[in-house]
């Protein structure tokens, strides 16, 4: 069973005007995590009761219903909604109160139809020209785009971000839309000399037909925007699986616009479950691609369950990340590197820094402004328009957040600042710097989804380039330093094995036209720009004989 690949989420609207404090776009709309009613009751609720809880119910959060949600969201779409094989309903809380939002019924029988449906919508899809399939895409992005205030909103209350995040979110969305237009126009392959009179060699790319998408917590907008439209200007339908109400919202957009142009809305089909569906999926021949975003322990189980049948795997699993800081290097401009590295979305980015290495003659300045930093950091609401820092998605990362601070401590390892629970509801804890660690300390090894900060120092070039390869996971890394010579060491053979490889930039904050994605444990796939396409589609390669004459391999000649 693959176990804990379906945690996610997404959002959408068909209708319904979003409400700010200023109209202006950077405000989420009306309602805030403070002061809403708990939903903790002793024994066991009735369920009317429980019903009155959920944040839907209430007057604050009454926009959740002009996104098209209901107190329980149909747990399936494939040109239609419906849940035919219930077994089972997921509530989705509130990481900033705990507090219960709305619910979604998973579905298990409704599985085989949903798939059925997506590979006969897959045949109408892969017929229309790739521009005018990019013309579709572009309509999606336009209604994401008319409706991103209060998107964002809803992943900033079901995800825990702050509300600029949860926007951001939305934008990467809407970005990759605008590009996969463009990218419409342009996938294909060259025509390449024959060596043979009268011949011609020509690459040709089709679509590989459905592909399916298992996306995680932390980015569930984004990480299906990466994947779905690219794979459906390829030419490809799309079945999408994870557990958030966020996703019924976000697929009622996508239905509209396929809707409103006589198209099959199983183009873009949706399954929530758990496990089993999951298994199915990885397990399933007719999934001509399998795109996973989780942990590195899950996606292993899925690479080989697609292995298996000789399929096609796309994976985008963990990061322990560095940034590498040099003597020589501008520290106005690592300070704020490092601390938005890694305590953006409380730490709970695949990108989030991890590991940062200075050299000694500079290590306690830069503790020290690094420390005084993170006291400044503004934790609170994440709604509230002054709030940096949010909480943790789940009770469970509160836990390994503590495990991990615990561990580094048995290790060697002292707290500047930060290890602990914040006392107020939700799921708080301190952004956290721990030093004197050896950098191949185990925890340090670890990648422990938290705000944890392992400060580590170092002496020489060849030994720190070696320590940053010399984790598992190999997605992001940086370096910080003014000398060129050491800038192309660090890209070239020699210097970062990551897929994504910067200077003087943070580990986090990838551009949607760069490929993304990393190495060695992080799984080797690539999603979002550059030539990321070629994974959503297979190619022939096709010679063509316009000649009389039959030249045959080898000089062979039939007499």
């Amino acid at each position: 069973m693959v176990r804990g690949a379906l945690s996610g989420g997404g959002s959408g609207s068909r209708s319904g005007r979003s409400r700010g404090r200023r109209g202006t776009g950077r405000e989420p709309v009306r309602g805030s995590v403070r002061g809403a009613r708990s939903g903790s009751l002793s024994g066991r609720p009735s369920p009317a009761a429980a019903m009155s809880t959920l944040l839907i119910n209430q007057e604050r959060y009454a926009w959740l219903r002009e996104l098209g949600l209901q107190e329980e969201n149909p747990g399936v779409y494939n040109g239609r909604w419906g849940a035919a094989g219930r077994c089972g309903v997921v509530t989705t809380y509130c990481p900033a109160n705990n507090e219960p939002i709305a619910s979604v019924r998973q579905v298990s029988a409704d599985y085989e139809e949903t798939v059925k449906k997506a590979k006969e919508a897959w045949k109408v899809w892969a017929d229309i020209p790739a521009p005018k399939r990019g013309e579709i895409v572009r309509q999606i992005g336009d209604a994401l785009r008319q409706k991103i205030k209060v998107l964002g909103s809803l992943v900033s209350l079901e995800m825990g971000k702050i509300f600029v995040e949860g926007v951001g979110e939305v934008q990467e969305y809407v970005d990759v839309c605008d590009y996969a237009v463009g990218l419409s126009r342009m996938i294909g392959g060259p025509i390449l000399p024959s060596e043979r009179p009268g011949h011609a060699l020509i690459e040709q790319w089709n679509p590989v037909g459905l592909v399916g998408v298992i996306t995680a917590f932390n980015f569930p907008v984004a990480v299906y925007g990466w994947n779905s439209a690219i794979a459906m200007i390829c030419g490809n339908a799309c079945l999408c699986v994870l557990k958030l109400a966020i996703i019924s919202g976000m697929k009622l957009i996508i239905a509209k616009v396929l809707e409103d142009n006589k198209l099959p809305g199983a183009i873009c089909s949706l399954v929530c479950g758990g496990a089993d569906i999951g298994t199915a999926m990885a397990k399933d021949e007719r999934m001509d691609l399998l795109s996973f975003t989780g942990s590195t322990k899950v996606g292993k189980q899925v690479a080989l369950m697609v292995q298996e049948r000789f399929g096609r795997s796309l994976l985008e699993l963990g990061g322990n990340n560095a940034i590498i800081v040099f003597e020589d290097a501008d520290l106005n401009l690592v300070i704020p590197s490092a601390l938005f590295a890694a305590v953006g979305t409380a730490g709970q980015r695949c990108t989030t820094a991890r590991r940062l290495f200075l050299h000694e003659s500079i290590h306690d300045e830069v503790v020290t402004k690094l420390a005084k930093a993170y006291a400044q950091v503004r934790i609170g609401d994440p709604w509230d328009s002054d709030t940096l820092y949010g909480p943790l998605h789940t009770k469970e990362a509160v836990k390994m957040f503590l495990d991990a601070v615990e561990q580094a401590k048995q290790q060697g390892g002292s707290v500047v600042c930060g290890g602990k629970v914040i006392n107020r509801p939700g799921n708080y804890v301190e952004p956290t710097i721990v030093t004197g660690l050896p950098h191949n300390a185990p925890i340090v090894h670890t990648e422990t989804f938290a705000p944890i900060l392992y400060v580590l120092k170092f002496k020489e070039e060849e030994e720190v380039f070696a320590w940053n390869n010399e984790v598992k996971q190999g997605l992001s890394s940086s370096i910080f330093t003014k000398d060129l010579g050491r800038i192309f060491r660090w890209l070239g053979p020699k210097g970062s094995d990551c897929g994504i490889v910067n200077v003087n930039i943070p580990t986090s904050g990838a551009e949607i036209g760069g490929a993304f994605g990393g190495e060695k444990h992080t799984g080797g796939g690539r999603e979002s720009g550059s030539d990321s396409w070629k994974l959503y589609m297979r190619r022939s390669t096709c010679t063509i004989n316009y000649s009389k004459d039959l030249p045959l391999a080898q000089g062979i000649k039939f007499q």
